[in-house]
């Protein structure tokens, strides 16, 4: 793999104690082509602007994939990689929805892996910092027919990171606008879903919320996501969470929560959880926390949530299932408890 580093780092130029969210970017990024049929050779380059023709496929029709992964430090300074294997898979199963060719696995792993190394100072060991990674694919042909691109471009940029939210979490209901109806893109990490968002969202935050929760297309009955996380529902002492389908995003860090969850004898439910029972749950005084999941977020507890004029305030538990199960994924991923699970992956360098 052809590496040029760059010639000056500026990394003792980033303030780590003031990192918003997804604006500073580490010194290299990971790019390789696709082209007659075949991906190429990949290469780290100094992180910069990447050349784009006006005519770039993925302007006009939006032909984009995109994964968000993380790293963390043990206290050794090692390097953890946490389930990389399952952020490749997703990215191959969203790409195969956005008729984009599969990106081959010694090209996301060695990759990967190169890039870290080279960029392993930009991952702090402190507490509450991580390195974020944004692997992406997209359309790169320079043509404007309604098609699938014949060219595509990937690329791994990595991002220093603290806190994702911070404050309390006050959600509102959205029973007009949807994330991903059946039969749609909604089970894929693709590019429009996320844009599609934005509008209904800034409504939201209008009015005083942080964030939507989303409901199912059709009716508008049925909770699927709120915003860009898995949501979960403590009723009684059984976590239920909607039940994957092709409408809602199939979180890793859901899955992880899930099994820790059930390894520490709680019950987990997946199924369709109507609007009504939440609001039943709560007014029986049974809807004992709410909380969000996702690789950004980790475990986020959501403090309210309202449906058109009635607000339900979720009062902290000191038994609370969210903070317990917080607590081990962080464990795992900064390597301070022993990984049964083995889903991290030390890079080595």
């Amino acid at each position: 793999m052809k590496v040029t580093k760059t010639t000056k780092s500026k990394l003792n130029k980033i303030d780590f104690s003031n990192l918003p969210f997804g604006t500073v970017f580490s010194d290299h990024m990971l790019i390789c082509n696709y082209k007659d049929g075949h991906w190429g050779a990949a290469e780290i380059l100094p992180y910069g602007p990447i050349p784009m023709a006006p005519g770039s496929q993925v302007l006009h029709y939006g032909q984009s994939v995109f994964e968000g992964m993380k790293a963390f430090k043990n206290d050794l300074n090692e390097l953890l990689l946490f389930r990389k294997d399952e952020n490749f898979k997703r990215l191959n199963q969203s790409a195969v929805r956005l008729s984009i060719p599969l990106i081959d696995e010694s090209v996301f792993m060695n990759g990967l892996d190169s890039l870290l190394k080279i960029d392993s100072e930009w991952c702090k060991a402190d507490q509450g910092y991580s390195l974020y990674i944004r692997p992406f694919i997209f359309a790169s042909s320079e043509c404007v027919k309604a098609s699938a691109s014949e060219e595509y471009t990937f690329i791994i940029i990595t991002s220093p990171t603290i806190n994702y939210y911070a404050g309390e979490m006050n959600v509102v209901i959205e029973e007009h606008y949807t994330r991903a109806p059946q039969g749609g893109v909604g089970y894929a990490k693709a590019a429009g879903n996320y844009a599609a968002s934005f509008y209904p969202t800034k409504q939201a935050n209008a009015k005083g919320f942080q964030q939507l929760i989303w409901t199912d297309a059709k009716e508008h009955k049925y909770i699927e996501e709120s915003g860009t996380m898995n949501i979960w529902f403590r009723i009684g002492d059984v976590l239920v969470t909607p039940a994957l389908s092709d409408s809602i995003l199939g979180g890793i860090t859901r899955n992880s929560i899930i099994t820790l969850a059930k390894d520490n004898g709680i019950k987990v439910e997946e199924r369709r959880i109507l609007i009504t029972e939440v609001i039943e749950a709560f007014n029986s005084g049974i809807l004992n926390e709410v909380f969000g999941t996702g690789t950004a977020v980790a475990v986020n507890p959501i403090n309210s949530i309202t449906f058109r004029d009635d607000r339900m305030v979720i009062k902290e538990k000191a038994d609370s299932f969210a903070l317990k199960l917080k607590q081990q994924l962080q464990a795992i991923q900064k390597g301070s408890i022993v990984d049964t699970y083995n889903w991290t992956s030390k890079v080595t360098y």
